[in-house]
């Protein structure tokens, strides 16, 4: 399959020294069942890369440029920041998609499936940046890309809050929505204190306490997002 990467460099302001990096960090792992002489390999090493190589950038630009916010305010921007949802959305200002290699299978998949493809792609794409070109030009593409939508996500107030960030992770890996239950109440009715826990199927994940069931829901999605850290 013949696409030309020359109009992808031009459109991420990006000249790579080494193509084949910028080939592996297109290239599905389903692209390589099909064509096993492909030459390089799938972009998931990559892919681990730059999702590192990511968090430090969008990190340190959030560390500076809000000196007020504490670890859970940071922690929450971050995350608006390079959820699998934003990236995908992303990509369409390059027009990534039509130049990752994919099965004919796999570029007939759900538009769910698709932006998951695309958020992994641009992880890789920032692995190989930070491969090629060392750790500032792949913050520049960060910034050029992902941190230039941080005023609109701020003055939004689009940042998620913990409930809705572990679900996403758990719909996204595990296919099922989170649950919460009610494990424990004490305290007189008029300073009662809640415990809930959070489910993914039948097992329990993390628990968290509040004076109110919204507040100890909240807290045992925080706790499970912790976990998920470790």
């Amino acid at each position: 399959m013949q696409k030309d990467l020359s109009k992808l460099q031009e459109k991420i302001s990006t000249k790579f020294k080494n193509i084949d990096l910028l080939k592996e960090a297109l290239t599905h792992r389903s692209y390589l069942n099909e064509n096993p002489s492909w030459g390089v390999p799938h972009n998931e090493r990559l892919e681990y890369l730059g999702d590192a190589v990511l968090e430090l950038v969008v990190t340190e630009e959030l560390y500076k440029r809000f000196p007020d916010f504490d670890e859970g305010k940071l922690t929450l921007l971050r995350a608006a920041l390079v959820n699998y949802q934003f990236l995908s959305k992303v990509t369409h200002e390059f027009d990534l998609y039509d130049y990752i290699f994919l099965s004919r299978g796999e570029a007939k998949d759900s538009e769910k499936a698709r932006d998951v493809i695309l958020a992994n792609a641009i992880e890789s794409l920032i692995g190989a940046i930070y491969l090629d070109g060392g750790y500032e030009v792949s913050q520049s593409f960060i910034k050029l890309f992902i941190l230039s939508h941080l005023d609109e996500i701020v003055s939004e107030g689009s940042f998620k809050d913990p409930k809705s960030l572990f679900q996403e992770i758990v719909q996204e890996r595990d296919k099922v929505t989170p649950i919460y239950k009610v494990l424990g109440e004490t305290g007189p009715d008029h300073k009662k204190m809640f415990r809930s826990g959070v489910y993914i199927g039948n097992s329990l994940v993390a628990e968290g306490e509040g004076m109110s069931k919204q507040e100890a829901e909240l807290n045992a999605a925080k706790a499970a997002l912790e976990s998920e850290k470790r």
